[in-house]
């Protein structure tokens, strides 16, 4: 490990303010980047400003300050920063998948600027791994594979996607509640062509947790003791919704594969057994799901018994019913779903 600024010289940025420059396209404007967290840190763009150089393309910008303190990024073109953002500008030459690679290990350092510490004089004495020390798969990695990544399914210019109108369900007028099951988890395994997934009450990576062989899963009770059990009350099926209830309440994920879960996850299916269960309907009712979580603060649980009466707001078609048809459509017409 070395310090940062072994590898980077470390800069000032322009400590601009935004609301002092002109806007304009990002076509023809100069990219503006400020402490977002997102968005390459790029707020916005802006005309270029007569007696100010823009940083050149290729380095990294860091935010010093904010939310989202210590958030790196390359800037692929030429850039204005805000107050509060330092430029990385490297010492040895190195590949985009290095760049990014240390863009993640400069991140990882977030945690040390909590209540609001500030980076603006430590940042060059963060340690990160010495350029000996990337490892080899790295470079190995195909950084262009999410090239034109952002674009939509549906590139048509000419669609127009309007609801006839909203309507308030509950949730058992919509769907088909199932409870997950209560059982200790057998012994894990990793991720092979025979394992199925373990959903529980998680936020990251589509709320598997970890992989169970099939037949390990079926010889376990819910107390962890090897027995005889019937396998079907433990094993779900994909094309479903799982919701956290517990712990990460309200976080909602689509399954494309049989499954099995901790009863802290509700299943729910569609009651609608004519609608085909796709994962663009999926992305969106996760989302209005997903809008709900503030109701379940402070500790309550979103269990079943709960669940049905529920309410979730949803288009509709000119029968009053839910407007599956709109739902898939608009997904497909937003950013980033041609890679869904």
């Amino acid at each position: 490990m070395v310090e940062l600024k072994e590898i980077f010289d470390v800069q000032y940025g322009h400590s601009l303010e935004l609301n002092k420059q002109e806007i304009c396209d990002g076509t023809n404007g100069i990219a503006f980047v400020s402490r977002k967290s997102g968005d390459n840190g790029i707020s916005a763009f802006i005309k270029r400003i007569s007696n100010i150089e823009p940083a050149p393309a290729g380095e990294l910008t860091c935010a010093l300050s904010g939310n989202g303190v210590l958030s790196t990024f390359i800037q692929e073109r030429e850039y204005y920063t805000s107050y509060h953002v330092a430029r990385l500008k490297p010492k040895v030459k190195l590949s985009r998948t290095e760049l990014l690679y240390y863009c993640l290990c400069i991140s990882k350092n977030r945690y040390k600027y909590s209540w609001g510490r500030q980076a603006n004089r430590t940042l060059k004495n963060i340690l990160i791994p010495s350029v000996t020390e990337i490892p080899i798969w790295v470079n190995e990695y195909a950084a262009e594979t999410f090239e034109s990544s952002e674009k939509p399914l549906n590139l048509s210019k000419n669609i127009i996607l309007e609801p006839i109108g909203w309507k308030e369900f509950r949730y058992d007028e919509v769907f088909e509640i199932c409870k997950g099951y209560y059982n200790k988890k057998p012994p894990t395994c990793d991720k092979t062509a025979t394992a199925i997934p373990f959903i529980g009450a998680t936020e990251y990576n589509n709320g598997i947790t970890s992989y169970i062989e099939k037949e390990t899963l079926g010889i376990y009770d819910k107390t962890g003791t090897i027995t005889a059990k019937n396998f079907k009350l433990k094993l779900f099926k994909a094309k479903c919704i799982t919701i956290s209830n517990n712990g990460s309440v309200g976080e909602a994920f689509y399954q494309e594969h049989d499954f099995t879960c901790s009863h802290d996850v509700n299943p729910i299916y569609l009651l609608d057994k004519s609608v085909d269960f796709n994962k663009f309907i999926a992305m969106f009712l996760a989302t209005l799901i997903r809008a709900e979580k503030y109701r379940w603060g402070y500790g309550r649980k979103w269990r079943p018994v709960r669940m049905p009466s529920s309410v979730i707001n949803l288009p509709v078609d000119s029968n009053n019913k839910p407007d599956w048809a709109y739902m898939e459509e608009f997904i497909k017409t937003i950013k980033f779903s041609s890679t869904i």
